[in-house]
């Protein structure tokens, strides 16, 4: 006998209801995005390896350990995106994006990395991905954190916090790499295993070890703030002079950093206390570096990746009632001839003005039971038709909310009939947009 079938290790299933909180939190966030000027870009789930060696580093954990790499049946190295920044940069610079145009995109989707599955990360997980690419001043760097700060407003989330920093140019990052390994190098038995090979190819990458033991050494480390230049100075302080102004409360942290050279100036991390060691629920910068890194004109940047399974969890976390897709009305139809009428007046009311949410019963089984999964579903009213109803071009509309007797209508008027008892409760598409 054959064993049954389960998902690999760290591929998780959505199921419903959670499901639905899921497209709750996605509209809200991809409406918000449109709303601010944003336009959806979706990009392959497969790309050459050769993508995210060059934007991402051969030389990181990502690509060392952690991305699903093989050979197509043509030989060639291709890999499953464990980010979406890379796509979206090659997707410009392919289709010729970039040229004297500025773009604000947004992407969704899943990332795959293989690495060890724990509460809020798994091997693969879904991430919304906001680039903005062409524009050079602190202006937009702003918009993005205003944005997030109105979407956990929105989400009804409180327990976020906003750190920034700057990682000034590539020169002075250089200086500061150089002092910043030194003063390492004179405590090289403190560090750990992680940290003593960090040294060597990415100093900065220590200061967000997550070593406890480090956390004293850490503290004692140069500062970036000391090496900045003066335009990455005046930079910052432009952002955070807007964020004032837009009430974002804010706060600098001069051990946040990006690993890759290509990072530049503004980065920033909404942090939580409510997940756990998984305190990042969203991380981005500028990396006015990345278009020229990979062969393109030296365009400047910026872009966040928000997570979406710590997203929800969050949402979860705050009490937030579930969102429902109950339909409006549920017919049963009991007895000969019946379910042709009834697709009939489903499409009917489905089309009106507005549209309702329709469900008809399909499956058979007989009335008691019909109405039992009516009542399960949420409806606010269930619509009967047995034979002597079609017969007479005629329907039962029973109330299965509000308390009040059932009723016997004509077809051609039942969705005036079916109007007060949904009135405030729907009065948009079945699909909508939350903002």
């Amino acid at each position: 006998m054959n064993e049954p079938l389960q998902a690999l290790r760290g591929m998780e299933d959505i199921l419903p209801p959670v499901s639905a909180t899921w497209q709750h939190v996605e509209n809200t966030l991809r409406g918000l995005l449109l709303d601010y000027g944003y336009q959806e870009i979706r990009v392959p789930v497969v790309e050459r390896t050769e993508l995210f060696k060059r934007s991402i580093g051969e030389v990181t954990d990502i690509v060392e350990k952690e991305m699903y790499t093989f050979d197509d049946r043509n030989g060639v190295s291709v890999t499953l995106r464990p980010e979406a920044t890379a796509g979206i940069v090659r997707a410009c610079m392919e289709h010729g994006l970039l040229r004297n145009q500025r773009q604000k995109f947004f992407s969704t989707g899943p990332m795959f990395r293989y690495e060890k599955p724990q509460k809020g990360r798994y091997r693969q997980f879904h991430q919304f991905d906001v680039e903005a690419l062409g524009f050079a001043g602190p202006d937009i760097d702003a918009e993005l954190l205003i944005l997030l700060a109105r979407l956990w407003r929105l989400l009804g989330i409180s327990h976020v916090s906003l750190q920034i920093n700057t990682l000034g140019t590539a020169e002075t990052r250089q200086r500061y790499r150089a002092e910043l390994s030194s003063f390492f190098r004179e405590s090289f038995d403190l560090l750990d295993e992680d940290s003593r090979r960090r040294l060597d190819r990415n100093p900065l990458r220590i200061l967000d070890s997550k070593n406890p033991d480090l956390a004293e050494l850490i503290a004692r480390a140069p500062q970036m703030t000391e090496y900045l230049d003066d335009a990455s100075a005046a930079h910052f302080a432009g952002l955070r002079t807007l964020l004032d102004d837009a009430g974002v409360a804010h706060t600098v942290n001069p051990r946040l950093v990006r690993g890759l050279d290509y990072y530049g100036r503004t980065v920033f991390e909404w942090v939580t206390d409510r997940l756990g060691s998984q305190g990042a629920v969203c991380a981005g910068g500028r990396y006015d570096g990345l278009v020229s890194h990979l062969g393109g004109e030296a365009t400047p940047a910026i872009g966040f990746a928000i997570g979406l399974e710590r997203l929800v969890e969050l949402y979860a976390l705050a009490g937030q009632p579930a969102p429902t897709r109950a339909p409006d009305v549920y017919i049963v139809a009991a007895g000969e001839g019946t379910s042709r009428l009834a697709f009939r007046i489903a499409e009917s009311l489905r089309n009106g003005v507005p549209p309702m949410r329709v469900e008809v019963h399909c499956g058979g089984g007989g009335f008691k039971s019909q109405m039992k999964r009516a009542d399960r579903s949420g409806a606010q009213v269930a619509v009967i038709l047995g034979e002597d109803e079609v017969a007479a071009g005629a329907a039962v509309l029973k109330p299965l909310r509000a308390g009040t007797e059932q009723q016997t209508v004509t077809v051609a008027s039942l969705a005036d009939a079916i109007r007060p008892y949904l009135a405030g409760l729907h009065t948009g598409p079945v699909i909508e947009t939350v903002r």
